[in-house]
């Protein structure tokens, strides 16, 4: 079983930045793909970012491309996600999330049915 655990969310006026932090803990024998998903109010959640601690490879949505980054720490245990440039419409609850990757895998994806360890979330306000 892994934990999750997110921290650094916030509220920043637009233009602004903040890092968010994942910290897994618990058995982990191999890669994880971790994700950063989002929900505001009224909407659908959807994948902001992805990055496999294995490959090092990381994706991201249209709509943060150029402004968020997504990282890991040595271990591969933490990721971080850099958002810069903030705009109100990024304001959401921001969750983290995880699955063991595939041997083979090199590109984790956003899909949010592959994703089975999940944080409790942390709340990032922009205001205008």
């Amino acid at each position: 079983q892994v934990q999750l655990v997110e921290s650094g969310g916030g509220s920043v006026q637009a233009g602004g930045s903040l890092r968010l932090s994942c910290a897994a803990s618990g058995y982990i024998p191999g890669a994880l793909c971790f994700a950063w998903f989002r929900q505001a109010p009224g909407k659908e959640r959807e994948g902001v970012a992805s990055i496999n601690t294995g490959t090092g490879i990381t994706g991201y949505a249209d709509s943060v491309q150029g402004r968020f980054t997504i990282s890991q720490d040595n271990a591969g245990n933490t990721v971080f996600l850099q958002m810069n440039s903030l705009k109100p419409e990024d304001t959401a609850m921001y969750y983290c999330a995880a699955y063991f990757a595939g041997f083979n895998m090199r590109r984790c994806g956003t899909t949010i049915s592959f994703y089975n360890y999940w944080g409790q979330g942390t709340q990032v306000t922009v205001s205008s």
